[in-house]
């Protein structure tokens, strides 16, 4: 049964679970999260998010058919420590200046029969693009007090961050290397969808 309100219909049912209604869809950078994890010292863990993004959700109405576009400012990278942060958007990373963002789009999308979906696609670091899956969950959706329709869905990936060509380290005394090469994608994402006409 598709959930239904004042406003409407609000999602639909594609074997038998509820999904988004058709249409574009624009991410809210306010509302959604984009982080990831590493390894430091091969045991603890270091988490960070990028503060400045934009991108497209396109629900079809076949949602196999459905594409994703995400662009990621990579200077805007918060590990809460000013001097990490400032190296990982040198040239041993990132190398902000010369490559100021990095991109994913979707290139298939797939169901697993029950409430969880995979997005494949290409994401581009240095301009060095690489496939990334990402396992996505529907989160729901709403009617914000501006009447505007707002979808969530939560979605991780990981990534071998030495794919894309980011092989700095440093050996350590214990054994082992200061940063991981494994990265934990983490995403919390909320988007509204764009009025028509």
């Amino acid at each position: 049964m598709s959930a239904n309100t004042e406003f409407g219909q609000l999602t639909r049912t594609y074997e038998f679970v509820e999904i988004p209604l058709p249409g574009i869809y624009e991410l809210d950078p306010s509302h959604s999260h984009i982080g990831f994890m590493v390894r430091h010292l091969m045991v603890a863990k270091v988490r960070g998010r990028f503060g400045s993004f934009r991108g497209t959700i396109v629900i079809a109405d076949d949602p196999m058919l459905s594409s994703v576009d995400v662009e990621i400012d990579v200077a805007s990278i918060d590990t809460r420590d000013p001097d990490r942060d400032n190296h990982l958007r040198s040239p041993d990373f990132f190398d902000a200046e010369h490559f100021p963002s990095m991109r994913y789009r979707c290139t298939d999308v797939s169901h697993d029969g029950r409430d969880r979906w995979r997005v494949d696609g290409e994401l581009t670091i240095r301009d060095v693009t690489r496939r990334v899956d990402l396992e996505v969950e529907f989160d729901g959706v709403a009617v914000d007090p501006w009447e505007s329709v707002r979808i969530a869905f939560t979605a991780s990936a990981q990534v071998d961050r030495e794919d894309f060509g980011s092989t700095w380290n440093q050996p350590i005394a214990s054994g082992g290397v200061l940063v991981g090469r494994e990265i934990d994608i983490e995403i919390e994402a909320e988007a509204v969808r764009r009025q028509e006409g």
